[in-house]
C-alpha cells in the first residue's frame, strides 16, 4: 500500500513542479493526489476547461464545480500512469507556457 501511495504522490509532485515551472500558481498535491492551480490570467474555470480540452486534449475539474469560492481555480488528479502524467505536463506547457 505504501508503494502505491508514494507512486501517486510522486505523480502529484511532478504535476506541481511542471506547472510551477511555467509560472502557474499551484496548491496541494503534497499529502493528497490532487493538485489545484490558479487559472492563468483569471480565466473562468469552465473556459479554462474548454481551452485545455480543445488545445491539449486534457481534462480536469473546474473549481467552480466545488462552489463559488472555487471559481478561477482548477483541479488535476495524480491518479494515472507515470507516462500519462509526464505527457500531461508537456501538453500543459504547450498551452500555457
Amino acid at each position: 500500500m505504501r508503494r502505491l501511495i508514494d507512486f501517486y504522490l510522486t505523480n502529484a509532485r511532478l504535476l506541481r513542479e511542471g506547472l510551477s515551472d511555467v509560472g502557474i500558481q499551484v496548491y496541494g498535491g503534497v499529502n493528497a493526489p490532487y493538485v489545484w492551480l490558479k487559472t492563468p490570467r483569471n480565466t473562468p474555470s469552465w473556459d479554462f476547461f474548454d481551452q485545455l480540452l480543445q488545445r491539449a486534449h486534457l481534462v480536469g475539474t473546474p473549481g467552480s464545480g466545488f462552489g463559488a469560492a472555487g471559481e478561477g481555480y482548477f483541479r488535476l488528479s495524480a491518479f494515472n500512469s507515470r507516462d500519462s502524467i509526464v505527457e500531461a505536463v508537456e501538453r500543459f506547457r504547450r498551452v500555457v507556457g
